[in-house]
């Protein structure tokens, strides 16, 4: 790429991908050599995480730049605002061409909210029907998660995750070879987002049987007791578990067996927009960014899924990648994915303006600036009755809410947060300074209450429209096949040449 020139991006993103789960983050079984060779190449944040430990929360926290709380983005029934800025609609107006590949958990009318184009329709629905209730915290709806994924992991020859994430792949990598012959000469950025690894837990049969059974590690932290584990902890073993089916050590190995070998499934799809990239000559001026938006308890202290605020379910995979622009290091910084917001911005040429994210660039380039002081995450979705917070500072994560004890972990001593030490006496001081920290960021009450009112106005909408002719927000992609093959038109005629992409000299 030449001096100056602006690189394409494509940002890659996988959902319920555990950082703990990959190579690259010190996995010894996981394979994932696409994943690997973009993070051997590239610069690895060790200690990336998402704004909320849920689908829609953590992804427009990323899109915005801010944390989910401030643009109502509460919980999987949430609406992102149709005026709230996004990191698309700031590459676009920089003279990018945005473009949408897979899964983005759009709720609402606006589909799109940046994205010039988007090449399929969303694997989650696009109303309001995933809304929690708050006023019936003990009721169970049929969108919850239980525990038949456990139940039931292992190989599978076919589920709908794989037609959908199959189907974004193969319109991302047709989408860069035509963008190859275009003669719109914009760099582009492109979001390519899979499901997997994703519940249920069920993998390809090929990648199944690449893992011996028997070598699957198991939870570090046993299961604990329901009647032993935090108050949250208990919430979420009403919300999913329940004890309805009666988990053993060998539904454990295999749900964790189908979860490694789901990632090397989406590795082989992320692998195909690579190849895409390398075979149109795309790949030298291409940077890419590979995250996840949460990741997946996996059976830890019992917990599946996500939901919470231990280190499985929100530490997340963070990798930069671009051949001949930054040189590959680990950064031990603790980051957001809310830096996303002002990082792509600086990629692009603008000046970064991110309320709650921080510019990555320079720590990307190398260059010596002061260290992140800390990192914020909120909770409030289905599993709790309050907002639940995050903060993420130095060797410490602190994690509260009204009516639970707060939990102070040291992390560096105690990485799998085994020991809470908000009443241990050599840590109040510590303790004391974050509660007053979280009173004084947060109004948790303020905050309870706008949850509560959005609720109440998205069910009532939801059933409202449920009434009668519905008439779905669900996208539906223009195929274009007007301009796609040989057609009668003379504007068409030559449509088979421009689809060409020739050889290189140095392969013939």
């Amino acid at each position: 790429m030449t001096s100056g020139e602006r690189p394409n991006i494509l940002l890659v993103m996988s959902d319920q991908m555990s950082a703990a789960a990959l190579p690259h983050y010190g996995h010894p079984l996981v394979r994932a050599p696409n994943l690997k060779a973009l993070a051997d190449t590239g610069i690895v944040f060790e200690n990336a995480y998402c704004s909320a430990p849920l689908c829609v929360p953590s992804r427009y926290s990323m899109l915005t730049g801010k944390l989910p709380s401030r643009i109502g983005a509460y919980d999987n029934g949430a609406e992102l605002a149709s005026d709230a800025p996004t990191f698309v609609h700031h590459l676009r107006r920089a003279g990018y061409r945005t473009v949408l590949a897979g899964k983005m958990d759009f709720c609402g009318a606006d589909q799109l909210h940046g994205y010039e184009e988007r090449l399929n329709t969303d694997l989650t629905p696009a109303d309001f029907g995933w809304t929690p209730d708050w006023s019936r915290p003990d009721r169970v709806e049929p969108w919850h998660h239980d525990m038949t994924s456990v139940a039931e992991a292992g190989p599978c020859r076919r589920t709908l995750a794989m037609d959908y994430d199959e189907e974004a792949a193969f319109a991302a990598a047709r989408w860069i070879r035509e963008a190859a012959r275009a003669p719109d000469r914009r760099p582009f950025f492109m979001t390519l987002s899979f499901i997997h690894p994703h519940d249920p837990y069920l993998a390809p049969k090929a990648n199944w049987d690449a893992y011996d059974g028997a070598a699957i590690d198991m939870p570090a932290v046993a299961p604990i007791p329901p009647e032993e584990r935090d108050p949250h902890s208990r919430r979420l073993y009403q919300l999913y578990d329940r004890g309805e089916h009666r988990i053993e050590a060998a539904h454990v190995r295999a749900a964790r067996r189908a979860y490694y070998a789901m990632i090397d499934y989406v590795d082989g799809l992320i692998g195909q927009a690579l190849g895409a990239l390398r075979e149109t000559g795309q790949f030298e001026r291409t940077a890419v960014i590979a995250t996840a938006d949460h990741g997946d308890m996996l059976g830890e202290r019992g917990l599946w899924y996500k939901m919470t605020f231990f280190e499985r379910a929100v530490r997340v995979p963070l990798v930069f990648t671009a051949p001949g622009m930054w040189a590959p290091r680990r950064v031990p910084d603790v980051v957001s994915l809310a830096d996303l917001y002002p990082t792509l911005q600086a990629m692009a040429g603008m000046a970064p303006d991110g309320e709650d994210g921080t510019n990555l660039l320079p720590l990307i380039e190398g260059r010596q600036i002061p260290r992140r002081d800390a990192i914020f995450g909120e909770y409030m979705a289905e599993g709790t009755t309050a907002p639940i917070f995050m903060i993420r500072r130095g060797r410490h994560k602190y994690v509260a809410a009204e009516g639970d004890p707060p939990q102070l972990f040291d992390l560096d001593a105690d990485p799998c947060e085994r020991r809470n030490l908000a009443d241990d006496e050599g840590h109040r001081a510590t303790a004391r300074d974050f509660a007053e920290e979280v009173a004084a960021k947060w109004d948790g009450a303020a905050i309870a209450s706008d949850v509560r009112v959005s609720q109440r106005r998205r069910l009532l909408v939801q059933r409202a429209l449920n009434v009668g002719r519905n008439t779905p927000w669900d996208f539906e992609p223009a195929y274009g096949a007007a301009g796609r093959y040989y057609r009668n038109r003379p504007e068409a005629q030559d449509i088979e040449r421009r689809a060409r992409i020739k050889t290189r000299g140095e392969d013939l």
